[in-house]
């Protein structure tokens, strides 16, 4: 019998990770925008009428600049980027593609330095001790 969940549904799930593998494709093979180079597309969430799909993306020079650059790059060829999935899906409609950089992993970075220094200072305190 089939698993039925309320917040994410097995065909919205797979639909989503099919666009985040063809959106990696489209990206490194086909745009060639030089505002978009080394990100990598972290999670797609999309609508339960697939009309609209949210794309996070991580960039390696995680500067607001490169960022901003990289925004403006993606949003400039959405309209390229959404024909190329369009041939590549077989669902009904094509989503809109909307992207949002994706600040998860600085974030837990950030966490991950936060309590190895608090893990120092915990120590020191137990030497002194």
């Amino acid at each position: 019998m089939a698993k039925h969940s309320k917040t994410i549904p097995g065909r919205s799930q797979r639909v989503a990770d099919q666009i985040q593998r063809d959106l990696a494709e489209i990206i490194a093979y086909e745009l060639k925008d030089p505002r978009v180079a080394m990100i990598t597309i972290t999670e797609v969430q999309v609508t339960p009428d697939y009309a609209h799909a949210k794309v996070f993306f991580t960039t390696l020079p995680d500067d607001p600049t490169s960022v901003q650059n990289t925004l403006q790059g993606l949003r400039k060829a959405s309209g390229f980027i959404r024909g190329q999935l369009g041939r590549r899906l077989t669902i009904h409609t094509t989503p809109d593609v909307h992207f949002v950089h994706d600040t998860s992993t600085s974030r837990g970075l950030e966490l991950s330095r936060l309590i190895d220094e608090a893990n120092k200072t915990r120590a020191a305190d137990a030497d002194e001790a």
